[in-house]
């Protein structure tokens, strides 16, 4: 797990995969700034009562709310975006370290939709779990946190790389009789969202690490 790891974050000085992170991170900041944009518009555009005072204040309230939902769920929509471009990532991992292998087979547009969908449930879900454990249930809420993201967290990266190598069947196989490294790397990657900063690489490094992963369980079994 550790070498695994260690050659994702190596991965980040590949061209493709910084491309790929940038980007994500530019579309959603993009994102973000339009819904800002509208939500202002259509705040002003409505009127809420007749008092002019008490309407600046709360177009300026609603304002600040996007803020702090954009800010708050930032980390979860840049592995939206990335989800899109991971295919490249899972590419450029096996260029550098299994060149031999054959081509992929490439998802097509539907299903990088349902992936982008998959996770945008999974990663939105965390983020919600996360803020009510910590405001609700301190004394466990790392055990049911990580618990929780070890195991979905695992699942979906894994079948992310997986699927491009062998039919579902076989990848469910695989994902079920190593369900215990599985979940391991799953909470890897759970450790890896609650860190600031490094959430934003979470979508890339998870893909490169379960990539490592992936074939180390492929080889093996």
């Amino acid at each position: 797990m550790f070498t695994a790891l260690t050659r994702a974050f190596g991965q980040l000085d590949d061209p493709r995969v910084r491309r790929t992170l940038w980007l994500s991170i530019g579309i959603t900041l993009a994102m973000i700034v339009l819904l800002a944009v509208g939500v202002g518009w259509g705040l002003d555009q409505a009127q809420f009562t007749r008092i002019p005072l008490l309407e600046t204040v709360i177009n300026i309230l609603g304002g600040l709310g996007v803020l702090v939902v954009a800010f708050l769920f930032f980390p979860s929509l840049v592995g939206v975006v990335t989800s899109f471009f991971l295919e490249g990532v899972a590419e450029a991992v096996e260029k550098r370290h299994y060149p031999r292998l054959a081509p992929a087979r490439s998802p097509g547009v539907l299903e990088q939709v349902a992936t982008a969908l998959r996770f945008f449930v999974v990663l939105v879900a965390l983020n919600l779990l996360a803020l009510l454990l910590v405001y609700f249930l301190p004394l466990i809420n790392l055990i049911v946190f990580y618990g929780l993201n070890g195991y979905l967290l695992g699942r979906e990266y894994f079948e992310l790389v997986a699927i491009r190598r062998m039919p579902r069947q076989e990848v469910r196989r695989l994902r079920r009789r190593h369900s215990l490294r599985l979940f391991v790397a799953g909470v890897i990657v759970a450790i890896l969202v609650t860190v600031p900063v490094v959430n934003l690489l979470m979508p890339v490094i998870a893909t490169a690490f379960m990539v490592h992963v992936f074939q180390r369980i492929a080889e093996n079994d």
